[in-house]
């Protein structure tokens, strides 16, 4: 999956402009690059498309903890959207990762999340078109 496909399917899923889904997608890698240990970050880079692995590396090799609220107030400052925008596109996100890396690759990153995250993060249930 190239960058194009990446965003184009996180802009379908939430119903987002190709903008907006690059800025929440964007936002979405950064903030969870933060949240991950850095191994794991850099691990998940190496698995996304070249033109979004900047995103997902982390600064500390001790991710930070906080829950999915901050999670998702850090996107939706980011990407200059509102929280409920934030979360839908954060769990579009999320949708995609899970489409688009391995299963391994991703269970490794959905395990550093504490359980609160699998509202966004669901690592079982199938893609399910969200209504508009």
């Amino acid at each position: 999956m190239d960058q194009d496909e990446f965003i184009g399917s996180v802009a379908k899923r939430c119903g987002m402009s190709s903008e907006q889904a690059t800025a929440v997608t964007r936002a979405t890698l950064t903030t969870l690059a933060e949240r991950i240990d850095g191994g794991e970050a850099r691990d998940l880079a190496d698995r996304l498309p070249e033109a979004l692995r900047a995103y997902a590396f982390g600064g500390s090799e001790t991710g930070e903890r906080f829950g999915l609220d901050v999670f998702v107030e850090r996107v939706s400052g980011r990407a200059d959207i509102d929280v409920d925008r934030a979360k839908d596109g954060v769990t579009a996100v999320f949708d995609v990762l899970r489409d688009a890396v391995d299963p391994a690759g991703y269970a490794d990153v959905v395990a550093q999340l504490p359980a609160e995250y699998g509202e966004v993060a669901d690592q079982t249930a199938p893609y399910v078109q969200r209504s508009q």
